[in-house]
């Protein structure tokens, strides 16, 4: 067989092929700036040259790394000296927006703050939202099944999916760009491929549910004085405002103080408090929702739920609240610094962050924990310094992260994925069985196992 460059640089054109010295130029990833390695880095522009492809890669049995926006929190877009890259980066655009089914038609590549603002000029609004909202992609949000600060009310990504296209990696096509809600007719094909981590096929378009943009936006930041009040508030606040909480975001007193330290983030509320919450309430009833966003957070003062509180009043003092729980470059130094999303009950929570924490000081006695998440979905973060020069430190810490979640099911990854860095720890969260048919439809879909290859398993 000719060069395989040669043949990618044939069928797309010289533009769309990078070669290694260029990829070397780009970063790993956010959370990783050592230099990108690949035999090259593929730029196609429409699904028929994604297809082409794979074609060429399945019959050469070449691997292929997939990348959207690589902010991938788990290495999952790693690649090697000889691994060829699909970048989706060109293909970016919004096709079509249906104000009347409430539906948008993405490319894979979109940015997905380009499609939330977008979308608003519509009046209406995509739910998903993250933190890397600048910078990740709606194909790498599916095909890691992304959460974010919405999920509580709103689902995860893949309850904002009515339609699908994908390459298989031999390079067919599965074009099912439906707009309807409700289609029953057989499997779900494209609840196979969201979350798949790009292991079963490339996502390339997407047909997307939208909803009426909320005229109205009540957000508070509150301190509390215990776990018990974070489970109370949270009660509270489903029983009087019920759907139209969006958010519940919970940040443990020491990554507050962390992130609000000289040179970070201002503190519009004492440091001193164990816990503080950043809740968004989002309707369309102007005439009350404000009014009845003060009742409820009057009313949990009363109950002693509260400590104190700040509510903004402007654009500039929502954006700067939320980039407490948004922003957290303070605790990124010194590296390393290790990064980890689990879920488990909310009951549970208080009890098996002190296991974590009893464990971190007895096995890596001078590392800092951070916690922090989505507690109303069950989501928690963890930021670990480790400042320990132990080459087995960061084995220590997974350790003390996910053994103790084995008690109270909970699991090793509850938005981020698995990639390469959880592959050891899949056996916890999935049983025998599980992980037998996950393979199964692995090798039915990807026979020569090309397709990101060593993700997951």
């Amino acid at each position: 067989m000719p060069n395989i460059i040669n043949v990618f640089k044939k069928e797309l054109g010289e533009k769309a092929v990078l070669s290694s010295d260029e990829v070397s130029l780009r970063a790993i990833s956010y959370w990783d700036n050592r230099p990108m390695q690949a035999k090259a880095l593929l730029r196609p522009t429409t699904t028929d040259q994604v297809s082409k492809i794979l074609e060429i890669c399945h019959k050469a049995h070449q691997n292929i790394v997939i990348q959207g926006g690589n902010t991938t929190c788990v290495q999952g877009t790693n690649s090697g000296e000889n691994d060829i890259i699909l970048s989706l980066e060109r293909m970016n655009k919004i096709t079509e927006i249906d104000t009347v089914t409430g539906t948008a038609t993405i490319e894979a590549g979109a940015i997905l703050e380009t499609i939330q603002n977008t979308v608003k000029g519509k009046n209406l609004f995509l739910p998903l939202d993250l933190g890397a909202r600048g910078s990740c992609t709606i194909g790498g949000n599916l095909a890691t099944n992304a959460g974010g600060v919405n999920v509580l009310r709103y689902g995860m990504a893949r309850n904002m999916v009515v339609g699908l296209e994908v390459v298989l990696p031999d390079g067919t096509i599965i074009s099912s760009l439906k707009k309807m809600l409700k289609n029953n007719a057989g499997y779900d094909l494209k609840q196979l491929f969201i979350g798949s981590e790009g292991t079963l096929g490339v996502i390339t378009r997407v047909v997307v549910k939208l909803m009426p943009l909320q005229t109205t936006k009540n957000t508070a930041l509150v301190a509390l004085s215990d776990f018990s009040a974070v489970t109370h508030l949270l009660t509270h606040l489903k029983m009087e405002i019920g759907a139209n909480l969006s958010a519940y975001e919970v940040m443990w007193g020491d990554y507050v103080r962390a992130v609000t330290q000289p040179g970070g983030h201002r503190a519009p509320l004492k440091r001193e408090y164990p816990f503080y919450v950043l809740f968004e309430c989002n309707g369309s009833d102007t005439s009350r929702d404000n009014e009845r966003f003060m009742e409820v957070v009057e009313a949990a003062f009363t109950n002693d739920l509260i400590l104190d509180a700040v509510i903004p009043k402007s654009e500039s003092e929502y954006n700067e609240v939320w980039a407490i729980r948004d922003n957290f470059e303070a605790i990124l130094s010194p590296q390393p610094v290790y990064l980890y999303d689990i879920s488990l009950p909310i009951s549970s929570m208080e009890e098996y962050v002190m296991k974590v924490k009893t464990r971190l000081c007895e096995h890596l006695p001078q590392s800092v924990l951070f916690a922090l998440g989505h507690i109303g979905d069950g989501n928690l973060h963890f930021f670990v310094q480790p400042h320990s020069t132990d080459e087995n430190a960061r084995h220590l810490a997974d350790q003390a992260i996910y053994e103790p979640l084995k008690i109270y099911d909970g699991s090793v990854s509850a938005e981020h994925g698995i990639g390469l860095e959880k592959k050891s720890w899949l056996g916890q969260t999935r049983s025998p069985e599980e992980i037998t048919v996950m393979k199964l439809l692995k090798q039915s879909f990807d026979t020569h196992n090309i397709l990101n290859a060593n993700i997951i398993f």
